[in-house]
């Protein structure tokens, strides 16, 4: 059997939420609003996983950067929120530097 023929047979289609590059390419518009209205999409080239497209409020919540503030709130809605946290320092010793 022909490779090419072998490849195309292997394929498998896209389920929900993805799409073949050519799909994509041709029905852009849908794309964009599946994206912003259903969640993530997948774009597949040659059967595998390229890219995904997703809404922009999305992308702009994931990358946000992680501050410390964002760490407080974690542990405020921890279950574990009760339990004592220890806070350990260490006095490192000093020496005297002549300038």
């Amino acid at each position: 059997m022909p490779a090419s023929t072998t490849a195309k047979t292997s394929r498998r289609p896209p389920g929900p939420g993805r799409w073949r590059l050519q799909d994509a390419k041709a029905q852009f518009s849908e794309l964009v609003r599946r994206a912003r209205e259903k969640g993530p999409q997948r774009v597949t080239v040659h059967g595998k996983d390229a890219v995904v497209v997703v809404d922009a409020e999305e992308w702009d919540r994931l990358n946000k950067p992680v501050s410390g503030r964002d760490l407080v709130d974690a542990l405020a809605s921890s279950p574990l929120r009760d339990v004592p946290i220890e806070r350990v320092s260490v006095k490192s010793p000093v020496r005297d530097v002549k300038l």
